[in-house]
C-alpha cells in the first residue's frame, strides 16, 4: 500500500483573507456606519484563533501507510494501527466542518483533531480505495 499524507499549517492564505475581510468590514462598520467601538471589539475577539493560526503556523496532518493511520496537529499526536481499527466516521457538522473518528473494534471512538483531517471527500476516496469502512453521518449533533 503506497502511503498517503495530508499536510497543512494554520498559516495559509485562506486564514489570511479570511481575518482581511472580517476586520475590513468591522473597521468599515465603525467608521461609516457609526458602530459601536465594544461591539467592533467584541466581534473582532471571534477572530482570535484564526490570528494565533497566522501567528503559530502550527503544523497538522495525517498520515496512512501499511502499519495504520498516524496524525499531528500542534504538540498533540497519536497512531493507531489497522488490526484495532473497526471504522472510520465521518460526521458533517451543522457548521459544514467535518469530524473523523476512528472507530476502534472494541467500540471506543478516537477523534481526530480537526484541524488535521483532510477534505472529506478525498480523505473518503483515498480510505475506500484501501479498502477501510468509512461511514458518512451527516448533520448529526453528537458523535
Amino acid at each position: 500500500m503506497t502511503p498517503y499524507a495530508f499536510h497543512t499549517t494554520g498559516r495559509n492564505r485562506t486564514t489570511l483573507l479570511v481575518v482581511l475581510g472580517v476586520w475590513a468590514a468591522l473597521i468599515g462598520a465603525f467608521i461609516f456606519l457609526d458602530a459601536a467601538f465594544w461591539i467592533v471589539m467584541l466581534l473582532a475577539a471571534f477572530t482570535a484563533p484564526a490570528l494565533y493560526d497566522l501567528i503559530s503556523g502550527r503544523a497538522a496532518g495525517v498520515t496512512l501507510d501499511d502499519s495504520g493511520l498516524a496524525w499531528h496537529a500542534g504538540r498533540r499526536s497519536g497512531d493507531i494501527a489497522w488490526p484495532r481499527i473497526s471504522h472510520l466516521r465521518l460526521d458533517t457538522r451543522l457548521d459544514l466542518s467535518v469530524r473523523a473518528s476512528a472507530v476502534l473494534v472494541s467500540g471506543r471512538k478516537i477523534a481526530l483533531p480537526l484541524e488535521a483531517t483532510p477534505p472529506a471527500d478525498q480523505f473518503e476516496k483515498v480510505l475506500s480505495a484501501r479498502g477501510i469502512k468509512v461511514e458518512r453521518h451527516h448533520f448529526s449533533l453528537l458523535g
